[in-house]
């Protein structure tokens, strides 16, 4: 189990160097968890309790629209940090479920341990800042792609980027993130290929 804390370890030196007293701290309040496949780790209608670290497996965050589709806002693959983030911060029940597309190996620290492992640690707060700005600017580079590229720019790009979420990931999800329709995706994963 303590792989998991290598890596967690590792991720946050690429952001923050960790001291040894904080590393304890994080083993005293990240718990790990499995999970199999197609688990809801959080559901909608509630507030999210947990920032989860992957550390493997791949996991997304969906709504329900009003006509009963899924639509998916974010996929991840580990190593990296992944909630609801903007109603886990504050505080707010989300309108999106976590979903485990795989079987995922996660340490999981609960929103109020969040708020005490800041005030214990010396880094601990910085590197979460960091993780935050890293998501909102994902979250608006995202919303750019989505109208100054079209749908094959868009595919490539995370095909490009993100190689292993093209490969593990079903194309339905990876069609509804990108704002595309299954069949559109599949028709420009075929042309791509010739």
């Amino acid at each position: 189990m303590d792989t998991n804390f290598q890596t967690l370890f590792n991720y946050i030196r690429l952001l923050v160097d960790i001291p040894l007293d904080d590393q304890e701290i994080c083993r005293k309040y990240f718990k790990p968890f499995l999970f199999t496949k197609n688990t809801i780790i959080e559901p909608a209608g509630r507030v999210p309790e947990y920032h989860n670290f992957i550390v493997s497996g791949y996991i997304r965050n969906f709504y329900i629209d009003e006509q009963g589709n899924e639509i998916t806002t974010d996929i991840n693959d580990g190593p990296r940090f992944f909630t609801s983030y903007d109603h886990f911060m504050n505080k707010t029940p989300s309108n999106e479920n976590l979903h485990c597309i795989t079987d995922c190996e996660l340490l999981r620290i609960k929103r109020n341990d969040v708020d005490i492992t800041a005030k214990l640690g010396i880094t601990q707060m910085e590197y979460t800042v960091q993780i935050l700005q890293q998501q909102l600017e994902k979250n608006k580079q995202r919303s750019i792609d989505h109208t100054t590229l079209s749908a094959e720019q868009r595919y490539i790009k995370l095909r490009k980027n993100f190689p292993s979420i093209i490969q593990n990931v079903p194309l339905n999800y990876i069609a509804s993130y990108l704002g595309i329709n299954p069949g559109s995706l599949s028709r420009i994963r075929s042309n791509l290929s010739k």
